[in-house]
């Protein structure tokens, strides 16, 4: 940190079991009718429809918009915004993982300030008007997007993920409750958990971290490293899920103010390009990243080495740091992370964009946040090492 930090939140965030039901009392405060952004998943679990009780017994109306089936993309929130549209919506809420609480922060800007959603990276337009009020439920542990003031979607036309971030893309209120988690498969499990850790990691590791996100984003990698694996081996663990969905939001509210670092930005575009779920994009590259950055954040990676295993004060700054690496690698074993490989994308295939794919990790600018910043080289040569990684304790990255 140089002279000063900036520090962003939602203006409000409600937590704990059963805040689900706050919905209705928050959505008024804020409009009269409202879109619920949502998929069929969600729908099916009945937790759209438990929605729509809560609001009408605070007599606010609702539509509903249930088309996001994967990561999102520009048609996604073209469709929704028509449907706010049409049906006179004045509030905006996302029910479901990350792909649903960024399309409904489109919407929220768009639907004051126009235009298409591309038009906003990189600060090319700002969001001068003011959003429409946006109600943030993630029913997964893991993205931490409910705390964020940036959204992640897709165009269509060149498979570019757009990370696009400004204060306006900040939900209003953000509902966190974890008994929603529960229904989450194992698979969604691992992966939204090492999502959050990536975020936490990133951010204390970030050049931009600062001492508001140093302490939320440690105190994040206390609870994921000690809870995820038992909410994933016992997805009905309450005590789990919760401590998981409360380290998420930490990790959001630390990783959009430090921001992220040469994982994500290598993380979307094979998101975009293979279709992998973003989390598990993420736990793919997190390992060999932090080989690759090692050397130049040694003290760092040492001072998670001591949330992890606090009986390691003894080690040495540079066995400490190995020590985190290391136990990065495990968590990811007995999480039954893939490799790329292992994902299925096509050797081949993979290779023809590498080069890409490096250009458009740059072009994100996370990479620049990194402790050690790559050259589009070694980005490359990173793809190529995390394709086959076996995540095994003697397969390091050389420096």
């Amino acid at each position: 940190m140089d002279n000063y930090a900036v520090f962003r939140t939602p203006q409000t965030i409600n937590y704990g079991r059963k805040v689900f039901e706050k919905v209705g009392e928050e959505t008024a405060a804020k409009g009269k009718k409202a879109l619920i952004i949502s998929d069929e998943v969600m729908d099916s679990l009945g937790y759209v429809s438990e929605c729509r009780t809560f609001l009408s017994n605070e007599k606010v109306e609702s539509a509903i918009y249930l088309g996001v089936m994967s990561e999102p993309t520009d048609v996604y929130v073209a469709e929704a915004l028509e449907i706010f549209k049409r049906e006179n919506c004045d509030v905006v809420i996302s029910l479901g993982g990350g792909s649903c609480i960024d399309t409904a922060k489109a919407i929220a800007v768009l639907a004051t300030n126009g235009g298409y959603i591309g038009d906003y990276m990189g600060a090319r337009r700002l969001a001068d008007t003011a959003p429409i009020a946006h109600i943030s439920i993630p029913t997964t542990a893991g993205t931490g997007s409910e705390a964020t003031d940036a959204t992640i979607i897709t165009n269509t036309a060149n498979d570019v993920k757009m990370m696009i971030k400004q204060p306006a893309f900040m939900p209003d209120v953000a509902i966190v409750d974890p008994l929603l988690t529960v229904s989450s498969p194992k698979s969604i499990t691992a992966a939204t958990g090492v999502d959050a850790l990536s975020h936490a990691i990133e951010a204390y590791l970030s050049r931009l971290a600062q001492p508001m996100t140093d302490m939320l984003a440690l105190s994040a990698i206390e609870k994921i490293v000690s809870n995820l694996k038992v909410a994933f081996t016992d997805g009905e663990n309450i005590d789990a899920r919760e401590k998981m969905a409360l380290g998420s939001l930490q990790a959001g509210m630390a990783f959009t103010n430090a921001s992220v670092c040469l994982v994500h930005g290598m993380s979307r575009p094979i998101g975009a390009l293979f279709h992998v779920p973003h989390g598990i994009s993420n736990a793919m590259l997190l390992p060999a990243v932090l080989e690759f950055s090692k050397d130049s954040c040694m003290e760092r990676l040492a001072d998670l080495a001591r949330i992890i295993q606090p009986d390691s004060s003894n080690l040495s700054v540079e066995e400490a740091a190995e020590l985190t690496v290391n136990e990065v690698k495990k968590l990811c074993v007995e999480l039954e992370i893939p490799n790329l490989k292992g994902w299925g994308i096509d050797r081949e295939e993979f290779k023809k964009v590498s080069r890409k794919m490096a250009e458009d990790a740059l072009a994100s600018g996370s990479p620049n946040n990194n402790p050690k910043v790559p050259t589009k080289q070694e980005i490359e040569e990173l793809y190529e090492v995390c394709y086959e990684y076996q995540f095994s304790l003697d397969n390091a990255v050389k420096n």
